[in-house]
C-alpha cells in the first residue's frame, strides 16, 4: 500500500509529465512552427485562434460530465488513464505536419485533442488534492505541484532545444543537427517535439499509476450506465448548490475571465514573438525557457509562502495587476517602436523588453495558475471534489473561446499581431475587478 508521501509524489508526478504539452506544443515550439505550416503569419494566427477557441468550448462541455462521472463512479485513476490515452495518440499526430502540409484541419484537430484530454485530465488530478492535505497545507501541495510541473516543462524544452529543433542553418542551439538523423531541411527535428511530449508522458505517469489511488468511497461501486444517470443528476443539482455561494460565484466568474486572458498570453506569445520581433525558433525557445524558469521559482516561493501573505486572494490580484502591465507593454511594443517613441534602427531594446515580459508572463502566470487551485479547495465541497474542479473546468472554459475569438477578430481587423493581443487587458481588468467579492477562504 503507498504511503501519504508517495501519494504526494504520484500527483506531482502528472504536473511532471503533462507540462510539457503546455511548454512546448502549445507555446514555444509546435506553435510557432505553426506559421511554417501554414505559411502566412496572419493566417497560421488567425487559425491557431479558431482552433483555440473550439477546444475551449469542448473542454466547458465535457469537465462538469468528467466531475460528476469521476465522483460517482469514483475510479478518478480509471480516467486518468483514458485521457491519457487520448494525449500520447494526439501528441505522436504531430509528427505529420510539414510545412504546405494539405492536412492542416487533421492537424489542428489533432493538437485540440491532446489539449482537450489535458485539460479534462486536470480537472480529474485536481480532485485528488483536498485528500493529500489539510485546508491550510494545499497551497503549499498546489505550489509544489506546480513548480514541479514547470521544471519537467523546462528540461523538455532545453532538450528539445540541444538536441532537435532545428533553427538557423539547420542545427539546433548546440550548433548541431538533429540527433536520431532527424532531416533538418524537413523540420523533422522541431516536428519530433509531438513524439518527444508522448513518450515523456508514458515514462513520466509511472508514478502516478504505481501510488495514487482513488479516494476512499462510502458510496457502492456503480456501474458506468448508472454512474453517468447520477451524474446527470448531479450535475443539475450542481448548478443549484452553486448558485446559493456568493464567493465562489465570485471567484468562479473571476477566474473565468483572467484565466482566459492567461491562456491567450500562452497560446500566442510565441507566435507575437515570430511576427513582430522576427524571432528565430531558439530565441523563442530561450525566451521559453526564461519564463518557464521563473514560473518555476515563482510557483515554489508562492507555495510555501501564501499564508504569509494573506491567502490566496492577495496573491492572485497581485499576479493579475503584474499581467495587465505585460499586455500593455506587447500592445505598445514593435521592432522599431515602443508606445509611439521611435527606436533607433537595429535597437536590441524590444528583445530586450520581450525577455522581461516573459519573465513576469512565466512568474505572474504560474503563481496566478497554483493560488486558483488552492482557492479552489477553500471553496470545494468535500463531498463533491470532482464536481468542484469540474466547475472551475467549465468557468474557466465557458468563455475560452473569447480570448482567442477577440484575438483573432482584432488581429484580422487590423492586420497587426500586436493589437491582436489588446482585448486581453480588458480580460484581465474583468478579472480583477470581480475578485472584490471573493472571500479570502471560501463560504463552506
Amino acid at each position: 500500500m503507498p504511503t501519504a508521501r508517495q501519494r504526494i509524489w504520484g500527483w506531482y508526478a502528472f504536473d511532471w509529465a503533462s507540462q510539457p504539452y503546455h511548454t512546448l506544443i502549445l507555446t514555444f515550439i509546435f506553435g510557432p512552427y505553426f506559421v511554417n505550416v501554414v505559411g502566412d503569419p496572419v493566417e497560421a494566427q488567425t487559425l491557431w485562434a479558431h482552433a483555440l477557441t473550439v477546444t475551449g468550448i469542448a473542454t466547458a462541455v465535457l469537465a462538469p460530465i468528467i466531475g460528476a462521472l469521476g465522483d460517482q463512479s469514483g475510479h478518478l485513476v480509471r480516467w486518468v488513464g483514458w485521457l491519457s490515452a487520448v494525449y500520447v495518440a494526439a501528441s505522436l499526430a504531430l509528427w505529420f505536419a510539414v510545412p504546405g502540409s494539405e492536412h492542416v484541419p487533421a492537424l489542428l484537430s489533432a493538437f485540440g485533442a491532446g489539449l482537450v484530454a489535458t485539460e479534462l485530465a486536470i480537472v480529474v488530478t485536481n480532485a485528488f488534492l483536498p485528500t493529500l492535505a489539510t485546508r491550510e497545507e494545499t497551497g503549499k501541495l498546489s505550489g509544489i505541484g506546480y513548480a514541479i510541473g514547470y521544471a519537467g516543462g523546462l528540461i523538455a524544452l532545453i532538450l528539445m532545444l540541444l538536441f532537435f529543433a532545428e533553427g538557423a542553418g539547420g542545427k539546433t542551439l548546440l550548433g548541431i543537427p538533429p540527433i536520431f538523423g532527424l532531416d533538418a531541411a524537413k523540420f523533422e527535428g522541431t516536428r519530433f517535439v509531438g513524439p518527444f511530449c508522448a513518450a515523456w508522458f508514458l515514462i513520466s505517469m509511472v508514478p502516478f499509476f504505481a501510488w495514487v489511488r482513488d479516494p476512499v468511497r462510502d458510496a457502492p461501486d456503480l456501474s458506468f450506465a448508472e454512474a453517468a444517470r447520477r451524474a446527470v443528476h448531479d450535475i443539475r443539482q450542481m448548478w443549484r448548490r452553486a448558485l446559493k455561494r456568493k464567493s465562489l460565484v465570485a471567484f468562479l466568474f473571476s477566474s473565468m475571465f483572467y484565466r482566459d486572458a492567461l491562456v491567450g498570453l500562452y497560446g500566442f506569445g510565441g507566435l507575437y514573438a515570430k511576427g513582430v520581433l522576427g524571432w528565430s525558433v531558439k530565441q523563442i525557445g530561450i525566451f521559453g525557457i526564461l519564463g518557464v524558469a521563473m514560473a518555476m521559482l515563482a510557483c515554489w516561493a508562492g507555495g510555501l509562502g501564501e499564508q504569509k501573505r494573506g491567502g490566496p486572494k492577495v496573491v492572485i490580484g497581485f499576479a493579475i495587476a503584474v499581467l495587465v502591465l505585460v499586455s500593455s507593454t506587447l500592445v505598445g511594443l514593435t521592432r522599431d517602436s515602443l508606445f509611439g517613441m521611435s527606436l533607433a534602427p537595429g535597437s536590441a531594446l524590444p528583445d530586450v523588453i520581450f525577455y522581461i515580459c516573459g519573465a513576469l508572463i512565466g512568474a505572474a502566470g504560474g503563481v496566478l495558475q497554483s493560488a486558483s487551485r488552492s482557492m479552489m479547495v477553500r471553496h470545494a465541497d468535500p463531498e463533491h471534489p470532482t464536481e468542484a474542479f469540474g466547475l472551475y473546468a467549465l468557468t474557466g472554459k465557458a468563455t475560452a473561446f473569447l480570448a482567442p475569438f477577440l484575438i483573432g477578430q482584432a488581429t484580422m481587423a487590423t492586420g497587426d499581431q500586436r493589437m491582436g493581443v489588446s482585448p486581453l487587458i480588458f480580460l484581465f481588468l474583468l478579472g480583477l475587478f470581480l475578485l472584490i467579492w471573493v472571500k479570502r477562504d471560501g463560504d463552506i
